[in-house]
């Protein structure tokens, strides 16, 4: 078996690819990775350049890991800003460096896929050697493996890389019937709180509609892209996807893309959009004009929720961030990331700084779960 570094979508064979990564997790789909490079979203201006890694016998791919080329930190969601100042203030440089992470998504999942009858923990072998060797040779400080999930987190862990953890809020599907059953498993307050609030969204007029992205028209998509893109200029910055990705991915994947419009006066006013897993629901983008009472729970969650429910989804990963969600059911829960660094003094100093920081997460979570609103 050898190993090759690719540095476009375009140079792997798309049912090759997609024979190995399945429908489980929609962001390791040849489509969508495509479409981040195509769209530009993903190039050398943005500051993520392509350089996934491939497994290659007699031509024949036998398995994958996604990874960029960084020269900057943003659109990871697990921040080394202070890492890169201490590098600075060191005379050493902190970038480039690389990254195995889905650009811009921060949603636990399998970081390399190998051909059944492969063995993964050997391919990953292969994948951390090419990287320890080329690192040196082409000034690389670094690499580092984003949301992996458990097992393949464990795998590097064994392998001597650095494990970072972090917090996130998911919500978990127990066999509920619909909505209300999940609203009898609540403490009565939190339980009129859910009610009340979606409530106050009919009450103001407003209706939501669920459409699958290959259902979706051209002008709803473009409806869609100015709520998204005011969500970054509302904070004076640029959005990182553009109308062209959302449209490619419509086209080549829209069958595992979950639209949610609210609707007033026969106007949509806010919509959400969130991707279908075999049996997870990731919830990516929201956006909206104006800000009505419980509108971004409803169109966000609440919708969300219900969808799971009527599919049999088993979980909604509803992204990173936000404590509000713990109120409303979302649970905490771990997430990873693998760390190598070349520099030996500075990857002894990072192993100390995560035992400290991982007593933090750890007791944060402990609190965390108290406010859940179970009974």
């Amino acid at each position: 078996m050898e190993v090759k570094q690719i540095h476009s979508m375009t140079q792997v064979n798309a049912d090759a690819w997609n024979s190995i990564a399945g429908n489980a997790y929609p962001f390791l789909r040849h489509e969508f990775l495509f479409a981040l490079e195509q769209s530009g979203s993903v190039c050398e201006s943005s500051g993520w350049l392509a350089g996934h890694l491939v497994v290659i016998n007699k031509e024949q791919l036998l398995g994958f890991m996604p990874m960029y080329l960084k020269y900057h930190s943003w659109g990871e969601y697990v921040f080394d800003q202070a890492w890169a100042k201490a590098y600075h203030q060191n005379g050493l440089d902190y970038y480039p460096k690389w990254l195995s992470a889905i650009p811009f998504t921060p949603c636990q999942g399998p970081r390399m896929l190998a051909q059944t009858g492969i063995d993964p923990l050997e391919v990953m072998r292969l994948f951390i050697s090419f990287i320890k060797q080329q690192a040196g040779q082409q000034g690389i400080s670094s690499w580092h493996c984003l949301f992996p999930e458990l097992q393949q987190l464990e795998q590097l862990r064994s392998m001597g890389l650095s494990v970072r953890e972090g917090i996130q809020y998911q919500w978990f599907n127990r066999g509920y019937r619909d909505f209300n059953d999940f609203l009898n498993t609540m403490n009565s307050s939190k339980r009129k709180m859910l009610k009340r609030e979606r409530r106050r969204v009919s009450e103001q007029g407003i209706k939501l509609v669920r459409i699958l992205g290959s259902d979706v028209n051209e002008q709803q998509w473009q409806d869609f892209f100015r709520f998204y893109s005011l969500t970054y200029l509302k904070r004076n910055s640029e959005p990182y996807l553009n109308l062209t990705f959302f449209k490619q991915i419509a086209a080549a994947m829209g069958e595992q893309l979950l639209l949610v419009f609210a609707i007033k006066d026969e106007l949509p006013i806010a919509a959400a959009l969130s991707f279908i897993g075999d049996l997870t629901l990731y919830g990516r983008y929201w956006g909206c004009y104006d800000e009505y009472h419980s509108l971004h729970f409803e169109t966000c969650y609440y919708q969300g929720l219900d969808y799971c429910i009527e599919q049999g989804l088993d979980r909604f990963d509803s992204g990173a961030q936000g404590e509000h969600k713990i109120a409303r059911g979302f649970e905490p829960v771990t997430t990873y990331s693998a760390h190598w660094l070349r520099d030996e003094r500075f990857a002894l100093a990072l192993e100390s700084f995560l035992e400290v920081e991982q007593k933090q997460i750890q007791h944060y979570k402990e609190v965390a779960k108290t406010y859940l609103p179970f009974k």
